[in-house]
């Protein structure tokens, strides 16, 4: 498949730019968008960046009655001497058409993606923010289109690219969070969508989350959906324990998000011969390592906080204290390297950054 043309329409206003240290995650959006359109029988067509504005639904759409949406996050770095770097966006385009795949939409290759992302990012590419720590969180997401109200896949989707500058997630430096185990409510069982990038995912764990934030914990600790006692996912990220020297994280099991910073940690501890190992692991456990005074760190990963450290763990009323409260060595030092290669600060040896590269001028 040749590259597709992409038409250009610039804004004639420019929005003012919020300062970096104001800056709150996804509430401000840069000039323009990327939109694509797809027709059953026809494929995509339509390939255009546009001034950002609101998009125009019928009421009908199949995305508002039947819950047919997908989305990505990923993140554009200002890195040395201006360079526009990326982190591994053809991994996160390739998750974004297993999601479609799941939920019955129309692929979108990946090599289209990024191109119309790259095309995107050089016009807007004055909205990157440059201070340590921030960057340009980019959601591409596809949705539903077709006015019709049978349950069935949509004949019609859009498939859509917007922009929005992100303050650094540590404003006062790296700290561990504290989680709250959630035995009550579930997130996905193996055979659903647990595995897929979409919105009813996020949706069914809002209440989790209220309750949570209620009792005064940032983050829920996800378990299974049969026997709610195995560990999947902790909120947004996936989880890691090093146990007594040993790094562990939850086997994907069709339930669990295949994240890209989970793929990179795993890839990433190999390398420096840490062992790490993808198992099923329960609560319990957590629980017994902790009593014995062998479970030394945990850690999310995901692409908002690269690596969040767990302070604190609530199981059943119980407060499960890892590493005293503080920062572990490793959750550090992963946190620093995989910065560092996104950011361009330090080699990188995987070939996982790219760098956006402006077209020529005729």
């Amino acid at each position: 498949m040749g590259k597709h043309i992409i038409d250009i329409t610039l804004s004639e206003t420019k929005k003012q730019k919020p300062l970096s240290d104001q800056l709150e995650f996804g509430r401000v959006f840069t000039d323009h968008m990327f939109i694509a359109d797809y027709t059953e029988g026809q494929g995509w067509s339509g390939h255009r960046i546009v001034p950002y504005a609101p998009i125009a639904l019928d009421p009908a759409a199949t995305v508002f009655h039947y819950g047919q949406s997908v989305f990505e996050g990923m993140k554009a770095y200002m890195g040395k001497d201006g360079k526009v770097l990326l982190f591994r966006p053809e991994e996160n385009m390739r998750r974004m058409n297993q999601s479609c795949d799941r939920l019955c939409m129309p692929q979108f290759t990946e090599q289209s993606a990024i191109e119309a992302l790259e095309e995107l990012l050089v016009i807007d590419k004055e909205w990157i923010p440059t201070e340590e720590g921030t960057s340009l969180y980019i959601r591409p997401y596809m949705i539903a289109t077709e006015p019709y109200l049978g349950v069935a896949p949509s004949k019609k989707y859009q498939f859509t690219i917007i922009l929005s500058p992100v303050g650094s997630y540590y404003k006062e430096g790296i700290h561990p969070v504290k989680i709250l185990v959630e035995d009550e409510y579930v997130r996905a069982v193996a055979g659903g969508t647990g595995m897929a990038k979409t919105a009813g995912n996020y949706a069914s764990g809002l209440r989790a989350q209220e309750i949570a934030d209620r009792k005064g914990y940032s983050q829920v600790l996800w378990l299974d959906g049969v026997e709610r006692k195995y560990i999947e996912e902790v909120g947004s990220m996936n989880v890691f324990f090093k146990i007594n020297g040993e790094v562990i994280t939850p086997v994907l099991n069709g339930s669990i998000l295949e994240g890209i910073t989970r793929k990179s940690i795993i890839q990433l501890l190999k390398h420096w011969d840490i062992p790490v190992i993808e198992r099923k692991i329960s609560v319990e456990e957590i629980y017994e390592a902790h009593r014995a005074g062998t479970l030394e760190e945990a850690f999310g990963t995901g692409t908002a906080a690269v690596v969040s450290p767990i302070g604190e763990l609530n199981w059943r009323d119980e407060q499960l204290v890892v590493n005293n409260g503080d920062i572990g060595s490793l959750s550090e030092k992963l946190y620093n390297e995989l910065t560092g290669i996104q950011y361009g600060k330090i080699v990188d040896p995987f070939s996982w950054v790219v760098e956006v590269v402006e077209p020529a001028k005729a």
